[in-house]
């Protein structure tokens, strides 16, 4: 049965989620002064202005598959990230019960929602890449890649492991709608091809990813570039991260590609894989975004899942015919 919740407009929605957000920030310690609708997508993130002048991040847990142990894990993460390097991230807050997260039950999606807060990162969003901070988000995630090397889940904490293309995902594309035998063999063919290269990943030790390092998820603060929104994190294997953000790039000026190698290795070798296994989880993302849309309750993304997955299979039906993935087709 669709829930009401799911018929209502997107600014309708948002209002529907601003009793969770004030809750959450009492949770939290903040006198709220402000509250306003930032992103609306796949979660939703208000800008919270307290009565003494301070900003922050207030992100509910709309669409996300994080569960309280995955919260203690990211939040962690990002606080020894700030503690422990020199890459800028929005520095977790806690509850006033020194909680990473809190739940708050709400009435119009008849269910508990995450919500975590974060302090304010000022500065210009990094949506379209220059070849200077495609190499900045190179060197980032090289960072990152090294810390995570070492760094180890807190008591409570877990991360969901990526060892398959849809990380886990309940998998809905079968039974999308409007879909010929042509486009379900292309998504069939696309599951086992980037499903073999994801087997061929397993012999590496994993480690936590951001994975989902793109423009969208990147500021520019003081000059350097900011990372945020680690609500996709996950163990995996360190080339994944660099294919994730290589699908953000593909059908772009390919120097930017170059540029994301290029900052990598000043600090880290690139990792080691064949090149066709690269380029199946640069497709692979393809298909987990198409089938996390299926998934969406947000009225503007389901607006447009069903386009989006016919532009999906294109994109994929290209890769498999040729070798090389391009979201330039759609």
């Amino acid at each position: 049965m669709t829930h009401p919740y799911d018929e209502l407009s997107d600014a309708e929605q948002v209002e529907a989620l601003r009793p969770v957000a004030l809750q959450a920030a009492a949770a939290f310690g903040l006198e709220v002064a402000t509250l306003v609708p930032l992103l609306h997508a796949y979660n939703t993130t208000f800008e919270l202005g307290t009565s003494d002048g301070r900003r922050f991040a207030l992100r509910v847990g709309t669409n996300s598959q994080s569960t309280p142990a995955h919260a203690i894990a990211q939040q962690s993460w990002i606080a020894a990230i700030a503690e422990q390097t020199e890459v800028l991230v929005a520095r977790p807050q806690r509850t006033r019960a020194g909680q990473w997260f809190v739940e708050v039950d709400s009435s119009a999606l008849g269910r508990p929602l995450l919500v975590t807060v974060a302090g304010w990162l000022a500065g210009e969003d990094a949506d379209a890449l220059g070849p200077d901070a495609a190499a900045a988000l190179g060197r980032t995630m090289a960072a990152l890649h090294a810390h995570a090397e070492t760094w180890q889940l807190p008591e409570g904490a877990e991360l969901p492991r990526f060892v398959e293309p849809l990380f886990g995902d309940r998998d809905l594309l079968d039974a999308a709608p409007g879909l010929s035998d042509e486009d379900r063999e292309v998504l069939r063919r696309t599951r086992q091809r980037a499903g073999e290269a994801f087997d061929r990943l397993r012999t590496g030790r994993l480690r936590p990813l951001h994975a989902d390092l793109h423009g969208g998820n990147l500021k520019w603060h003081e000059g350097r570039l900011a990372v945020f929104d680690f609500d996709d994190a996950g163990l995996g294997a360190p080339v994944l991260d660099l294919a994730i953000s290589t699908f953000y790039l593909r059908g772009e000026d390919p120097a930017l590609e170059a540029a994301v190698r290029a900052g990598y290795q000043q600090l880290l070798p690139l990792p080691e894989v064949e090149p066709a296994d690269f380029e199946a989880l640069v497709a692979s993302r393809q298909l987990l975004l198409a089938n996390a849309l299926q998934l969406s309750t947000t009225a503007d993304l389901k607006a447009g899942a069903a386009e989006y997955l016919r532009t999906s299979i294109a994109r994929l039906r290209q890769w498999l015919e040729t070798g090389t993935f391009t979201r330039a087709i759609g």
